[in-house]
C-alpha cells in the first residue's frame, strides 16, 4: 500500500479520535510542532531514517522528546508509526489531518505570499475577503516573497489567486500576444 493511502488512514483515525475528545485544533498545533522538532533537528532526522536502528529506541527517544508534551492521540499515534516502520510518512500525515480538519470544521489555510510584512489588520481583510469566496473560514499564514515586486499571491489548497505585479503584467503580455495574433 502506498504511503499517502497509509497517511491518509493514519489522519482520519486520529481526526475520529480527537474529534471524540473534543481536541481536533490542539492535535493539529502538536502535530505540527512534533513535524517542526523533527524537521529543525537534523541528528534526529537521520536517527529515526536510520534502518539499523530498532523501533525501540526511537521510541525510547521520541517519548524522552514529546511523551507528556503532547495529548495522549498525538504520542500514541507517534509510537504506532514508530512501531511500524513509518517515520517516513509523519509529514503527509500532519499534511492530511490538516486537510481533514479543515474540511470538517469549515476552515481553509491560506498562504499569502507578499514581498513586504503585512499588518495583522491587512491579513484580517484578505482572510474577510476569501472567506466570501470560499464560504469557509479563513487561516492565514504568510511568506515573504521579495521576488514578486508588488501586490500579493494567495494559494488555497491547490487554487493560487494571483493579484502580484508580476502576475498582472504576464497576463497583459498574453493578451497582447494574443490581440497580435489576430
Amino acid at each position: 500500500m502506498s504511503d499517502i493511502v497509509v497517511a491518509k488512514r493514519y489522519a482520519r483515525a486520529l481526526f475520529e479520535v480527537a474529534q471524540e475528545r473534543n481536541i481536533v485544533s490542539q492535535v493539529e498545533e502538536e502535530l505540527k510542532s512534533v513535524v517542526s522538532a523533527i524537521r529543525d533537528n537534523a541528528d534526529l532526522q537521520k536517527f529515526l531514517n536510520h534502518p539499523s536502528i530498532g523501533a525501540s529506541v526511537k521510541t525510547d527517544l521520541l517519548k524522552q522528546i514529546f511523551e507528556g508534551k503532547v495529548a495522549e492521540p498525538v504520542w500514541n499515534t507517534l509510537r504506532i508509526l514508530i512501531d511500524r516502520g513509518r517515520e517516513a510518512i509523519i509529514q503527509a500525515l500532519v499534511t492530511d489531518y490538516e486537510k481533514i480538519a479543515n474540511e470538517a470544521l469549515g476552515q481553509a489555510t491560506a498562504t499569502v505570499y507578499t514581498p513586504t510584512a503585512l499588518s495583522d489588520a491587512q491579513l484580517a481583510d484578505i482572510a474577510a475577503h476569501f472567506s466570501k469566496i470560499t464560504g469557509k473560514t479563513i487561516r492565514t499564514s504568510v511568506v515573504i516573497e521579495p521576488s514578486l515586486l508588488g501586490g500579493i499571491q494567495v494559494r488555497i489548497g491547490d487554487r493560487l489567486y494571483d493579484g502580484s505585479l508580476a502576475g498582472r503584467l504576464n497576463r497583459l503580455a498574453k493578451s497582447l500576444n494574443q490581440a497580435q495574433a489576430l
